[in-house]
């Protein structure tokens, strides 16, 4: 794990706060960054690292904050395929699988 973002996971646990550690954790196709690939977001929207920017990141960053009020860990996929992906102006062509896990 990057050490930026396991020192932030460290320093949020002493302080006795939450954030959210989202992995890519399975990726299909064309994807901006592969498997392990980590972004830790914190309950004011910041994050360190990424899981590959442009709206597929937004759309985790939106997921990660529900779970966090939600207070429960997910899997989510994101879709970046086709239309879709082009609508969106992404140059990628698959899936990724993400864990939102809260920390």
């Amino acid at each position: 794990m990057d050490q930026l973002i396991l020192n932030h996971i460290s320093e949020t646990r002493d302080k006795g706060e939450k954030a959210v550690l989202v992995t890519i954790v399975e990726t299909r196709g064309s994807t901006p960054r592969k498997p392990g690939s980590k972004m830790l977001i914190f309950p004011n929207g910041r994050s360190i690292g990424t899981i590959g920017g442009g709206c597929g990141e937004a759309e985790v960053r939106r997921q990660a904050l529900t779970a966090l009020d939600e207070n429960q860990s997910r899997l989510y996929t994101v879709k970046m395929l086709n239309e879709v992906a082009a609508d969106e102006g992404m140059v990628c062509g698959g899936v990724m699988e993400v864990f939102i896990q809260i920390i």
